[in-house]
């Protein structure tokens, strides 16, 4: 099949890049959670290529998409891509960072403890989980285009939504992880990160 282009990469790799860049560790490797066309994954490849880069989705038009942009844009550090169900044990059992970009919003509930619980087990002490997308803080919405987003999603489906921060935090601290940084992006969007705490 044909490699996805979603209009959003465009948009949003850069921002992205700038925040990761001087936050990801000097070497090992990256998974990604939730990788979607693959767009990103080739992109930060190409851009750090010391770093080994692990895609990851639950789709298989994504994980083909995925496949199909390493061929298009290939490059030393990109692994073949694995799928993974955030509900259900992980095929990677190690990693050095973890990113997990506009997923938590679009996915179930559940997921979002279980992806904390996840990384709280494959990263080392020291080692970044990083997660982009809208949230609220302190339950209130940071405006009011994601208020009417959140109304979107619940149209789309009960059980998606914009989470919140503090909640995030919570499920960080329960899995050896804390909440280090937040950084404000286009949009109304953040990247969060979580650092592992404990080894």
């Amino acid at each position: 099949m044909p490699a996805l282009d979603f209009a959003a990469t465009h948009r949003n790799r850069d921002v992205l890049l700038g925040v990761l860049k001087p936050r990801l560790p000097g070497s090992g490797m990256v998974l990604e959670i939730g990788s979607g066309s693959g767009q990103h994954h080739v992109y930060f490849g190409a851009a750090l290529p010391h770093l080994n880069w692990q895609p990851t989705d639950i789709e298989p038009d994504h994980l083909r998409s995925i496949t199909a942009w390493q061929d298009l844009q290939p490059s030393a550090g990109l692994l073949p891509a694995k799928k993974l169900d955030l509900l259900k044990p992980w095929p990677v059992q190690q990693a050095d960072a973890v990113l997990c970009f506009n997923v938590i919003h679009i996915s179930p509930r559940a997921c979002t403890p279980a992806l904390f619980e996840g990384a709280g087990q494959v990263l080392p002490k020291g080692g970044r989980l990083f997660t982009y997308g809208p949230y609220t803080f302190g339950g209130l919405h940071t405006a009011q285009s994601n208020v009417r987003f959140q109304e979107l999603l619940e149209s789309m489906d009960p059980d998606f939504g914009v989470r919140d921060a503090d909640e995030l935090a919570e499920l960080a601290l329960e899995n050896g992880l804390s909440l280090v940084e937040k950084v404000a992006m286009p949009a109304n969007n953040f990247t969060l990160v979580f650092e592992k705490t404990d080894a």
